[in-house]
């Protein structure tokens, strides 16, 4: 009898972490979109009502980042969401170094009435498909 109850347990627990894991890549439970490198540089490029936001630390973004990108580190995300109310009415690019803090600010964006567009891949997918970086 303990022996199915401990596989129970396993099988929830399992169960569990899968869940974890595709609601902390945003693949589940996310009520904004996710794009990839390239559709962010179409988005970047034909849409110019758009705010771009890298959610990375002082320290990555020094070390390069967007032109035009407004910095706010997803751990100060939702202190220093009043800087972004003159983007209510704008999509909302979210980008952080490889996509998972990214899903994470997208989901207080959203949460305050904002529409953000995760990119997949973040800074390191952007490079990757050709972004200029400055510093």
């Amino acid at each position: 009898m303990l022996n199915k109850y401990t596989n129970l347990l396993y099988w929830v627990a399992m169960a569990g972490l899968l869940f974890w894991f595709a609601y902390s890549k945003g693949w589940v439970l996310a009520n904004f979109e996710s794009i990839n490198a390239k559709q962010a540089i179409h988005l970047l490029q034909n849409d110019k009502n758009i705010t771009l936001l890298d959610v990375r630390t002082i320290e990555e973004y020094k070390e390069g980042h967007l032109r035009d990108a407004t910095l706010i580190p997803v751990q100060a995300l939702e202190e220093n969401i009043g800087m972004l109310k003159q983007d209510k009415n704008k999509k909302i690019i979210v980008y952080c170094r490889s996509g998972n803090r990214s899903v994470t600010a997208s989901r207080i964006l959203e949460a305050n009435g904002f529409t953000p567009v995760n990119v997949k891949g973040g800074i390191l997918g952007l490079q990757g498909a050709g972004v200029e970086i400055v510093k």
